[in-house]
């Protein structure tokens, strides 16, 4: 699989990166040999990048991913983490996380402080048993960005000077505060979630331009659209960003399925294609909860599409011309 380097950083990630979501239950209980499973059948598949955060599952996905990825040779791999909630231990009192499918354990504590993010490394490393990380991204910072640009971001620098991290950079879904920061501040990359997809092209509007200016990378994240484009045709109750998709955005996927289907292709393989042929584009990160979504997800991901589909889906108005694609 091929490799992409982050911005101006020795940090590289393959194409397709393996999301670590699902591995902290989300929408879904997920059992350790589900989990294993699915973590081994990405490493058999080429994925060698593989993200996570103390948010999915209020650790259990570092701790699984860590667990998994101990047993590899260190320089074969990049492994991506996030700061901006402290995990504070308390009684779940028979309580499920209202986000992941795990016993609430713990609870979330905003913090973009100097110090919180320096301890949230420190606690994030020990659970998933490493002593560096390759990428470290602020996360869903958005209603704390002032802190986080002007906490946050000096703190990042400090962990990439002592070499605790390869790296870094922010990880949100707001085009406008993301273009801040890569203007503003001397980051490595951003992740960018779902704003580059083939249901919208919102960050051609600032955030990759700005990628562009700066030399900063772009790693796409929920180019399923939280699901919608996750079948070769929406499915009943089917969710765009994570809320039931309104009947206009379904009427929508439907034509662009109907271009797809006549060139062969299916819609999650036009998914995962057409972020990548951006030029600032380096990598995208794919949930993944099976040995069998993996070995599927794969499977779109290396399927050939005909130039001629992106210049029909063109013609009928559902990609933006400005969205670089293969003529």
């Amino acid at each position: 699989m091929r490799t992409n380097r982050l911005g101006n950083s020795s940090v590289h990630v393959t194409e397709l990166g393996f999301g670590g979501g699902p591995l902290g239950g989300l929408f879904a209980p997920l059992d350790e040999k589900r989990a294993a499973g699915a973590l081994e059948a990405a490493w058999d598949c080429g994925i060698r990048w593989f993200d996570t955060a103390p948010h999915y599952g209020i650790g259990q996905s570092e701790s699984r991913t860590g667990g998994f990825l101990q047993g590899r040779p260190q320089g074969e791999f990049t492994l991506s983490t996030k700061v901006g909630r402290l995990l504070e231990p308390q009684e779940a009192g028979g309580r499920t996380d209202e986000h992941f499918e795990v016993p609430a354990t713990r609870r979330r504590v905003w913090d973009f402080s100097r110090d919180g993010i320096l301890r949230s490394v420190e606690d994030s490393l020990a659970r998933m048993g490493a002593d560096s990380v390759d990428v470290l991204f602020l996360h869903d910072a958005e209603g704390h960005f002032e802190d986080a640009l002007r906490e946050g971001c000096p703190a990042l620098a400090e962990l990439r000077a002592q070499g605790v991290v390869g790296a870094i950079g922010a990880g949100m879904y707001d085009t406008a505060l993301l273009t801040r920061l890569v203007t503003e501040t001397d980051v490595d990359a951003v992740m960018l979630s779902g704003r580059y997809t083939l249901l919208d092209h919102s960050a051609l509007d600032d955030l990759l331009p700005a990628c562009a200016g700066r030399g900063v990378s772009l790693l796409a994240a929920s180019v399923f659209n939280s699901g919608l484009l996750a079948t070769p045709r929406p499915v009943e109750g089917a969710h765009f960003d994570y809320r039931p998709a309104s009947s206009e955005l379904v009427r929508r996927t439907h034509r662009i399925a109907d271009v797809c289907e006549a060139h062969g292709v299916t819609l999650p393989q036009a998914a995962m294609a057409f972020p990548l042929m951006h030029p600032v584009v380096a990598g995208i990160a794919v949930g993944m909860r099976s040995a069998e979504e993996v070995r599927g997800n794969i499977a779109s991901f290396g399927a050939h599409i005909p130039a001629g589909m992106w210049a029909d889906l063109r013609a009928e108005g559902l990609l933006d011309e400005r969205a670089p694609v293969e003529a």
